[in-house]
């Protein structure tokens, strides 16, 4: 071999080994750092950890929420009887019989005293009270007695009542025009 085809053959090699060092040089810069691999694994464990924890939280309020009102429908159920009861005693009122009077009135608080422990509360609305249309439903409306009741309440038709914060029956009112 001549000198030539040596010196040729060693440029040769020495473009190759420069081109394989560049491509190791830019391997080497592909490659992520054991910090950022760190880092990058450390905030998935942060966003995996706060979306459990607003799991928990959701899931904590949603199963408070159900407990609350459970039992809606059978206090929903349970109101008209509620509602007979309390005609019923008018009525035995008038009778004047007061053994009659005195047995139904126990029996009358003893069920509202344990729907009131199952968390159902009567609204309180009374005659003289402003007119609301978010926690009123109004039946009819009459003539005003006198310009003090104008859009007050006149009359309570039935009782409104509240199962925890919710509102599961709206009083029945009668209001002056």
């Amino acid at each position: 071999m001549s000198t030539k085809e040596n010196i040729q053959e060693e440029e040769i090699t020495n473009l190759e080994n420069e081109s394989q060092v560049e491509e190791n040089q830019e391997v080497v810069e592909k490659l992520p750092t054991a910090e950022e691999l760190i880092q990058q694994e450390k905030d998935k464990f942060l966003r995996l950890f706060a979306e459990f924890e607003n799991y928990k939280k959701r899931t904590t309020k949603e199963r408070i929420d159900l407990f609350k009102t459970a039992g809606q429908d059978l206090m929903t159920s349970l109101l008209p009887i509620m509602d007979d009861f309390d005609r019923g005693l008018s009525e035995i009122k008038k009778a004047k019989d007061k053994e009659l009077l005195k047995g139904m009135t126990l029996i009358n608080d003893k069920l509202k005293k344990t729907l009131e422990q199952k968390g159902l509360v009567i609204m309180k609305v009374k005659s003289g009270d402003l007119f609301d249309a978010d926690i009123h439903e109004a039946i009819t409306q009459i003539p005003a007695p006198s310009k003090e009741l104008k859009g007050k309440i006149i009359d309570v038709i039935e009782s409104g009542y509240l199962l925890g914060d919710k509102i599961i029956r709206y009083p029945k009112v009668v209001i002056g025009q």
